[in-house]
Parts: C-alpha cells; sequence; structure tokens
C-alpha cells in the first residue's frame, strides 16, 4: 500500500510523520501520525485509538508520548477515528457518524459501506505502516482513550494474534450498556442486540475471548471523570475479567478526569507496559 507523507518533523531524534492514504476498508482516503524513533530498527509498534469527536491529531499534539517512545526504542501509529469526506454519512450529534466510528464494521445503511474502522484498523492501517516505514509487523501493541479504549480492547480479545499486548485509558467497557454504545450499536449494527456482543470487551471477556494470550491488562481510570458512572463503567469489565482469573491492573487515579492531561499523566506507564512485552 502506497502512503502520502503530508508533513514530516523531527521530534526527540526520531521521525513524526503525518500521512494518508487510499483505505480499502473505507472506501475513503484515511489519515494517521506514525512515530519512529531514530535507530536501526525494525521498531516494535503501538498503535493508540482516540475517543469521540477526535482526529488523529489528537494524541499526536496532546499526549506527550514521543519523548517516551524515542527512549523506549517504540514506533507509535495514531489513525483518524472514523472515515470522512464528500459522500460519507454524518449525524449533527457528536457521539455519531464522523469523528464517531467505534471501531466497529457497521452493517446498517447509510453507514455502511464506509464505517468499516475494525476491517480498517486491524488490517488496512497495519499494513501501510509495515510497507513504508521502518516497523516489525510481529511486534505490535494496541492502546486508546475513551471509545478508543473500548477499540483497543476489543479488537485486541477478537484479535489477539495480532497484538502483545493491550492497555486503555478511562475506556467504554460495555458499550451495550451504555447510552454512548446503545446509540452507536443501533445506527451502526441494528436493532438486534444479539449482534453487539461481539464488540462489547465486558461480554467478550465474561465469554473467555482470548483468555491466556494476555498476561496482563492494563487501565486507568480517573475518579473524577465525568462519564465514570454513566458511561464507562470499569466494574463490568473488572467483574469479567475475575470469572476468568484473567489479570487486569485497573489503577483508579484520584482527582483525574476526562482529559488529555490525564492521558500525559499516565502514558509513560503504558508505553513502558508495552514495551516490555513488545521486547
Amino acid at each position: 500500500m502506497t502512503v502520502e507523507v503530508l508533513s514530516a518533523h523531527r521530534c526527540f531524534g526520531g521521525t513524526l510523520s503525518i500521512c494518508r492514504h487510499p483505505a480499502a476498508a473505507t472506501g475513503t482516503p484515511m489519515r494517521f501520525s506514525v512515530f519512529i524513533p531514530e535507530g536501526k530498527g525494525p521498531f516494535p509498534a503501538v498503535t493508540f485509538l482516540a475517543g469521540l469527536t477526535c482526529t488523529e491529531e489528537n494524541f499526536t499534539t496532546k499526549a506527550g508520548a514521543y519523548g517516551y517512545a524515542a527512549k523506549l526504542g517504540l514506533a507509535i501509529v495514531a489513525p483518524d477515528t472514523s472515515p470522512r469526506g464528500e459522500g460519507v454519512a454524518d449525524d449533527e450529534a457528536y457521539d455519531l457518524g464522523q469523528g464517531a466510528g467505534f471501531y466497529i464494521d457497521a452493517t446498517e445503511k447509510p453507514w455502511a459501506p464506509h464505517f468499516c474502522m475494525e476491517t480498517y484498523v486491524t488490517r488496512d492501517l497495519p499494513a501501510v505502516v509495515r510497507d513504508n516505514f521502518n516497523v516489525d509487523a510481529s511486534r505490535q501493541s494496541i492502546t486508546g482513550h475513551s471509545m478508543g479504549g473500548h477499540g483497543a480492547l476489543t479488537l485486541a480479545l477478537k484479535y489477539p494474534n495480532h497484538y502483545r499486548s493491550v492497555s486503555a485509558f478511562a475506556p467504554i467497557v460495555s458499550p451495550t450498556r451504555c447510552a454512548w454504545g446503545e446509540k452507536a450499536f443501533t445506527a451502526y449494527l441494528g436493532d438486534d442486540r444479539s449482534a453487539w456482543g461481539a464488540h462489547d470487551a465486558s461480554a467478550l471477556m465474561a465469554s473467555g475471548s482470548a483468555i491466556g494470550h494476555f498476561d496482563d491488562i492494563l487501565i486507568d481510570q480517573g475518579l473524577a471523570d465525568q462519564f465514570l458512572e454513566g458511561q464507562l463503567k470499569p466494574e463490568l469489565f473488572e467483574e469479567a475479567c475475575a470469572m476468568h482469573r484473567q489479570r487486569l491492573t485497573l489503577r483508579r487515579q484520584e482527582g483525574y478526569d476526562h482529559s488529555y492531561y490525564f492521558i500525559q499523566s499516565f502514558i509513560g506507564d503504558h508505553l513502558a507496559f508495552h514495551a516490555e512485552r513488545l521486547k
């Protein structure tokens, strides 16, 4: 797959590139950023999935990740959160349509065929990064925030052979049991709730998906997060992990909210967690 590098910047000795490429999964151009540290490589890569209303720029400019990544020898890939452009369906609400792809493949019109973020993240994005950058395709991990934390957990549990490790910041751990998820899943997948469980991290874990593959799962959750009780509900994933004795490090962080200030505070821990498992 070919990629257009829109801009490139020297960063902590490495290179941060802002890219665009044609994606077969979405049928649209897709944007992403990729950081490649200085050195010989090929480098293991961590993919970061952003949350509602975000683009590839939010993590790239706000997370403060690249100094840690340079020291750890990690590449970092940050894709956009949905297909975009003329002819792509959208909604006036912030939690549906462009900027709110939920990392699933939509089956309902008008969202299908463009809203296929599950296939994009697990197939198209790794292929274009592998073909154009100095990364080791056999050493991949995934993390994300909020809607992207949901994406990181569900994709890791559904495609465990793709990823050495998984972590999340304030993830939506059970979208089938919160307003954000119920709205998006009804639109993208239809009214048949039996199809929803395949995109719910707590349901996947309760079913025994990927048990034994990950030695630990790291989640940070701010206790001052305004979405904690109504939308995020980390205790549901905690209970599902306990059912199968899946080790989970769920750190409840006093005073932290849902913002990128929270992510900045703990991104170093998450990258170190992944680096240890990507050796």
